[in-house]
This record gives structure tokens, sequence and C-alpha cells, in this order.
């Protein structure tokens, strides 16, 4: 009985979750509760607490989450200067005379708000309310229109700089030491987030491509999306005064760290002061648009850091368990190995993206079972980019998929949210056939940072 309790603490952490209470007090409360019954019954031994405080500290002097509320801060602040209002409206104009070109316009700019906000919320809802009312009176079903608009505003998960992926960067990387020193080997490499991004980059862009295929092929409007048009001149102007803005930021920040000038924590810093200059130059930077940026950062970066000391305290109460023991030999019994077992880890993580949301998973699952499969001899580059890809899936699942939640805030009555759920179909099919492309060609993750770093 006593080897089954990291599982019950496992399920009634979810349970929790599912009830809707705050994820960092989850984590920490269940921990807390499952260890003080633990020991009483004497199944747990409450020395593993106290390491915490050097597991607090770490987490708080740890220089590569200085990235998150830096990119927090520039998402934040880029949303408030009303680039992608300015972005979307002016590739409408640019696209608008094409049939589709509607479509590929949310699709691109969708792409370029994720490599230079990553704020999936405000994204979807910007687009919602700008391009959704256009897309259904230009003859895009309401399936089609909510379900582009759904999927092009969670690219931020999986397109760089994300948030998603510095924190999933973090965990993975102290998994990726642990795995390597549970096999002997006392100096380990290290897979950066840097290393993640680039990783991520190739199969962001498929990403972009198979969504503007889509549009183009199977998701074509029942009317002509244009007769009267602005001129090519015109519009092209307009769209480069918009574009290069925020393509020079992303430049800036990507390319510092591809070209090896700047760590992650380093371009973020150049991202923050890139987009507080932009807003200035916009006329959209004052005392008061400040305050409210700061504000929003510092109760976004709050949450996570919260989240992290909340997981902090559950994977200490699970390895006093025995819970990590417990992974490594239901693994270990696996007919198929390696194979069997990343499967089976993709799996439960598409089916909790149902229910929870990506934080949770990163914080709660990722720990867990990433030191077993990096130990089974998986790339940790690889294994990121999988992971990042499944998660994103997450905020389009229904019932909880938060992208859904955001557009339907903004959604005519008209629209129904069954709707929104055939809508996102096609794209969460996407994102699974991404992922078997990366099962079978691996290189599509790895390539690229072999070619950079080595």
């Amino acid at each position: 009985m006593a080897e089954m309790i990291p599982f019950l603490m496992f399920v009634t952490v979810c349970l929790v979750l599912m009830a809707g209470y705050p994820v960092a007090l989850s984590l920490a409360g269940t921990a807390l509760l499952f260890a003080a019954v633990g020991s009483l019954t004497g199944h747990f031994d409450m020395a593993f607490l106290q390491a915490l405080p050097n597991r607090l500290f770490g987490t708080m002097e740890n220089t590569t989450l200085i990235a998150v509320p830096l990119f927090i801060l520039m998402g934040v602040m880029l949303e408030k200067s009303r680039l992608s209002e300015d972005l979307l409206e002016s590739m409408a104009d640019l696209f608008g005379r094409f049939r589709s070109g509607l479509g590929i316009s949310v699709v691109l700019v969708g792409a370029l708000l994720a490599a230079s906000t990553g704020i999936v919320g405000a994204t979807v809802v910007t687009m919602g309310l700008m391009s959704l009312p256009t897309m259904l009176k230009r003859g895009y079903s309401p399936a089609q229109a909510t379900g582009v608009i759904a999927a092009t505003g969670t690219l931020g998960q999986i397109i760089p700089p994300s948030i998603a992926l510095v924190l999933l960067g973090d965990t993975l990387s102290s998994a990726y030491q642990q795995a390597q020193l549970n096999m002997g080997i006392f100096t380990p490499k290290t897979v950066s987030i840097g290393d993640l991004f680039v990783g991520a980059l190739i199969p962001g862009l498929i990403l972009v491509v198979m969504y503007c295929l889509y549009m183009i092929f199977l998701a074509r409007p029942s009317l002509p999306e244009t007769e009267d048009a602005v001129s090519a001149n015109h519009s092209l102007a307009k769209v480069m005064r918009n574009l290069l803005p925020p393509v020079i930021l992303i430049v800036a920040v990507l390319g510092s760290i591809l070209a090896g000038a700047a760590t992650p924590t380093e371009a973020a810093g150049v991202g923050a002061f890139g987009a507080t200059v932009l807003a200035a130059i916009k006329g959209q930077l004052s005392i008061a648009r400040l305050r409210e940026v700061v504000q929003s950062t510092t109760e976004v970066t709050s949450m996570v850091f919260l989240i992290l000391i909340g997981a902090a305290v559950f994977s200490l109460v699970f390895r006093g368990f025995g819970g990590e023991e417990l992974v490594e030999q239901f693994f270990a019994g696996l007919p198929g190995g390696v194979v069997a077992a990343t499967l089976l880890v993709m799996l439960v993580i598409f089916l909790l993206g149902f229910i929870l949301d990506f934080i949770e998973i990163t914080f709660v699952v990722v720990p867990i079972v990433a030191p077993v499969l990096l130990a089974m001899g998986l790339d940790p580059i690889w294994l990121g980019v999988m992971i990042a890809i499944n998660l994103q899936t997450s905020f389009l699942t229904p019932p909880f998929g938060f992208a859904l939640f955001y557009l339907r805030g903004v959604a005519p009555d008209t629209v129904e949210t069954s709707d929104m759920y055939r809508g996102v179909a096609p794209f969460i099919l996407f994102q699974l056939f991404l992922m078997l492309l990366l099962s079978i060609w691996p290189q599509i993750a790895t390539w690229l940072p072999s070619i950079i770093y080595n």
C-alpha cells in the first residue's frame, strides 16, 4: 500500500487543481498534507523538508529565471503599444485582395506576435476583436474563423522567445543533470534555454506553414474577400512601417542568442528595453501606462515564482515517498523500452492538457518523468520541443482550453461554442502531426542547435 502513496499524491493534486484552487497553494498544500499524514504513519521522513530552504534559495538566485519577468515585460509593453492592431490592419490591407488572404494575414500576424510578445491571451483577444467580425462578414464559417484565431494565438508557446520554453528549459536542465548523475556521470553536460529556443525555431515555422496551407486549400471563404482595393504601394509602405519595428526587435533578441553574443537572460533585457523604446516612439508610453505594465508584469512574475516554490515542495515530498524510484521501475518494466515510455508520457501530457494548463503540467509532470526519459538516452532538446508542442495543445483542447475561453469572451453570440471546438480540431491534428514528424526525423529539432553550437 505504501508504494501507492506517490500515485495517490499525484491524483490528489490533479483533482485539487481541477476544483479551481490556486496552483502554487494546491501543489504545496497537497504535498504538506501528505507529508504530515505520512510522518504520523511512519511512511515519510520529515528530514526531507530540511532541504526546502536550499531549494527555494536556489530558485531565487537562478539567473536564468531572470528572463521570465523581462520577457513578460517585453510582451506586456508591446501589447499596450497597440502593435498587434497595427500589424493586423496593415497585413489585411496587403493580403486582403487575395482569396484566403485574410486568413493568411491572421496566421502571419499571430506568428509575429508570438515571436515578439508571446502572450496567448492578449493575442487571441486582440485578433478576435479585430478580425473575427471581418472574417465572418467575408464568408468564413464560424468554425474556420474561430479555429485559426485561437490556434495562431497559441504559437507564442512554441515560437521563441517564449515564457513556456524558458520555464520548460529550466526544468529540463535540472532533469538532465539529475539523469546524468543517476547514470554515474559526475561531470554532466548541460542544456540551456538558448538550446531549446534554437531547437523550437524550425518546428514553429513548420507549424506556421501548415496553418497557412490549411487556410489556402481547406478553409477558403465562401465569398470574395475584397473588391475594394487600397493601392499596393500604399499597403506595402504601411506594412513595412508597421512590420519593421517588431522584426528589428525579434532579430535583436533572437539574433543575439543565436550568434552567441548574449544569454537568453541578457537578450530578454534587450527585448524589454527595445519594447519600451518602441512604445515611446509610437507615443504610447506614459507614467500611467508604465505603471500599468510594471504592475501586470509583477503580478504574472509573482504567480510564476510562487508556483515554482509550490513545485519545489511537491517534488521534495514526492521524492520522500519514493516516487522517483516508482516511476523508474514502471518505465523500466514497460515492453518496448524508450519508445513505449516516450509514447506513454506524451499521451499522458496530452490528456492532462484537457484539464490542466501548461504551467501546472510543466511543474508537476515534467520533473517526475523527464529524468527517467533522459536517462534512457533521449536528446534533451528533442524532448523539450516535443513536450512544448504537446503543451501547446492544452490551450485548444476543451473543456479547459484557455484560448477557447479568451475567444469565447469576445466572440459574438452568433458564434456557438461548438463552432470553436470544431474549428480548433484541425489545428490540434496539425500539432500532433508535427510531433509525429519530429518522432520520425528528430533532426528537425536537433539540427539547428548542432550547427550553431558546435
